[in-house]
This record gives structure tokens, sequence and C-alpha cells, in this order.
């Protein structure tokens, strides 16, 4: 087990202590409101961690306090490092960007592209491309959830038993065919829409690769970078450090809710959202892309590769915003934000609803984990807690807000 520790003083690093101090104190407020149980929130320039503050809660009936060796439920900050293992595989040659999924993934033959109609009313097309590798990457593939109650494709995932994007009972494999026997929303490669993509490319590094999507994790990615801690399941020593999950309430507060079920490797490995972790192992893989690739004498991408994967994929170069999406759950809107390989990316720091710098590149998870690394500042930030809300807490802009003033250089 490592743990994050405060490796030099804010001043070194051209940090704001004082601005440092208001972050602490606003993100306290919301743990004394019992808006949030607990938090850590870490902000390192130049790979040294410059300010680390824990405070509260981890598990409130318990009164076990946040402490940096706390593990997390990342959720969707699994996808960046599912996007990671994928393009190993590309740089090997065994993967191409521009391969169809078909190749990997037979049940993505003839795909057909809803046209008209809901329910058995359904009327599709074939598709005029075969949805390929990049799109699984930047969710441009015409996959959807079926939790977003917004499109006639939504409520066929619900019929197929998908609500949490699981089919119930089945594994990777299984799953990965129920999303291919439904349309595709829109044409690939034309459209943004976050989406079980990512489990689809994580079903697709098991087919490629041979192994199961948690070996390849722990050969190829975790191991390498030192990540001791993360995983998709939780040891027996590790319990007592694992957090409680939380909801929202209805009036503003927080209850304990059911959470990813860690406690044994679990049948479905989720490349979308699978993942615990402590904020040692955010950091090491942060650390992996602020360096384009390398860390600590393992280089696990080529610096293009990184590059690449962290500069706007998006059809014309637009931002998310023109395709209509629904704001993702990393972003306060989409205005100036673009999307990578697996990350999103501020293309227009003019335009985001927060203060950016260009070319800032990260992802968030649903339990309110969020990380992001500026390439022009040498910052990378992390903030952990752990509760799914109703509707935005506003709490990352506040934190982008917040560091941002802080960085006084």
């Amino acid at each position: 087990m490592a743990e994050l520790r405060q490796e030099v003083d804010p001043g070194e690093a051209g940090l704001d202590a004082k601005a440092l101090d208001r972050l602490d104190q606003h993100f306290a407020h919301y743990v004394d409101e019992g808006r949030l149980p607990g938090y850590l929130v870490a902000v390192a320039r130049g790979g040294r961690v410059a300010h680390l503050t824990t405070h509260g809660l981890r598990d409130i009936a318990a009164g076990l306090p946040v402490e940096a060796d706390t593990l997390w439920r990342i959720y969707s900050m699994t996808k960046p490092v599912t996007s990671v293992a994928a393009l190993i595989l590309v740089e090997e040659g065994r993967l191409s960007l521009d391969d169809p999924v078909a190749r990997h993934l037979p049940a993505f033959a003839d795909p057909q592209v809803y046209e008209s109609g809901s329910g058995s009313d359904t009327r599709t097309r074939p598709a005029a491309q075969p949805p390929l590798i990049r799109h699984l990457l930047t969710h441009t593939a015409g996959l959807t959830f079926a939790f977003y109650h917004q499109h006639p494709v939504d409520a066929l995932y619900r019929e197929a038993g998908l609500d949490s994007a699981v089919l119930p009972g089945s594994d990777l494999a299984g799953t990965v065919d129920a999303y291919a026997r439904l349309p595709l929303q829109f044409e690939p490669g034309t459209e943004w829409n976050y989406s079980v993509a990512t489990n689809v490319l994580g079903r697709v590094i098991e087919v490629v690769s041979g192994q199961p999507l948690d070996v390849f994790f722990a050969e190829r990615v975790l191991g390498p970078l030192g990540m001791t801690d993360a995983g998709f399941c939780v040891t027996d020593e590790q319990v007592p450090r694992l957090s409680e999950l939380y909801g929202e309430t209805d009036a503003g507060g927080i209850e304990p809710i059911a959470g990813l079920p860690l406690r044994g490797r679990p049948r479905f490995l989720s490349g979308s959202g699978g993942m615990v972790a402590s904020a040692y192992d955010v950091h090491r893989f942060m650390e992996l892309l602020r360096r384009r690739g390398e860390l600590d004498g393992v280089r696990l991408l080529a610096p293009e590769t990184v590059d690449l994967m962290t500069s706007n994929q998006l059809p014309g170069g637009a931002d998310l915003r023109a395709f209509g999406s629904r704001p993702a759950h990393d972003e306060p809107g989409n205005d100036g934000v673009g999307f990578g390989l697996g990350v999103s990316v501020v293309i227009d720091p003019d335009r985001t609803q927060a203060p950016s710098g260009p070319g800032t590149f990260g992802w968030s998870g649903v339990a309110t984990t969020t990380f992001w690394v500026d390439p022009g500042r040498d910052l990378t930030v992390q903030f952990m807690t752990q509760v799914r809300p109703k509707s935005s807490l506003r709490l990352f802009p506040d934190l982008k807000r917040l560091v941002h003033e802080a960085v006084a250089d």
C-alpha cells in the first residue's frame, strides 16, 4: 500500500496558500451542512503534491475519517484507464483505431441505425458505415445509456433489461452482445453521445489480448504504474479503508446507498465504471498522462499517442455543445469543451463555464469524483468523495474556480 503525501509547500510550487485555505473552507461547509460526508482534495505541480486536504468522514455511521489512503469508487474515471489500455494494444499493432468493431466483436456486424418510431414500431435502416474503435473511444459510435429517457433507443435499452448498463446476471461478453442487438441512435462518427461505448471497448480489449479485463489492467497498466490499490474489487485487508457510498436525498442531505459490489471479483467487469482506487493511484495515473506516457522509467504509451488521446477528436473540431448533447457529468456545461480518446479536453477557455486552461483534460465519476490535468500550468488536481447526486451539486465549477485562483504564477 502506498499513500499520497504532500511533498512541497504551496509557495514553492507557485500556489497561493491563502487561496488554498479558501478552497478547503468552501468544501468544509458542504460537510458541515450535511451535503458531503467528507472529501479529499489534492493539487500538484510538476508532479509534486503541494496541497493535500482530507476532511470529514468516509463512514458516517462508524465515525471513520477520510484519510489519505481511503479507497473510493471512481465509476466513470475508469474510462480513461480503459482508453489507455486500448491504446497500448493500438501501439502494439494488435488493434487499430480504424478497425470496425465487428472485426473483433462479430455481434456488431450489420449495424442498424434508428430511423423513426418507438418500441415494437421502431424503424431502422442499415448503417452507412460501421462503428469503429475510434468511435468507441470518442462516444461517437451511436450507443447510449438506458437512464437518459430522452430518445426512443434509450427506451429500447430499458426494454432489454439494460437499465444499469448491465444485462442482469450476465458478464461483460453477454452484456456487450445485448448492446449489439439494439439499433444505434445515429450514424457512427457523426454525433456525440456519452454511452456504454467504453464497456464495448473493454470487451474488445479482452478479445484482442486474450485476457480478462481485470488481468490485462493489472499486468499492463496498474502494476507497471504502481497503482497498488486500484482494481475491480477490494481484498479483506482493504475493506476497512473503503468509503461508504451516499446518495443525495430530496431534502438535500445524504443517506447510505448500495454501490458497486466490490467484495469479491465481480462477474461483470465494467471498463466504463467498475474500478476502485486510492488518491495515490489516481495521482499516479494523472502523472502518466502529464508526462505524456512515461512514469518513473516505465513507458506505457508514446508521447504522440497521449497527445492524440488528449486532443479534440469530435467531428469538425466542434465542442460538445455543437451536438446538442446533454452536459456530461464532469462539466457544468459543454461550451468550449471537446472530447479526445476517453477524456474531455478544453478547446476554448473563453467559452467554458468554469476557469480552465487550454488543453486541460480529465474526467469524472458519478459519485462526485474528478481529476484533471492542465498541461499549460503543469498542474494536476483530484477531488474525491462518495455522493451520487440527484442533480448537480455545483462542486466541480467551484473547485475549478478556486484552484484557478490559487495559481500564483
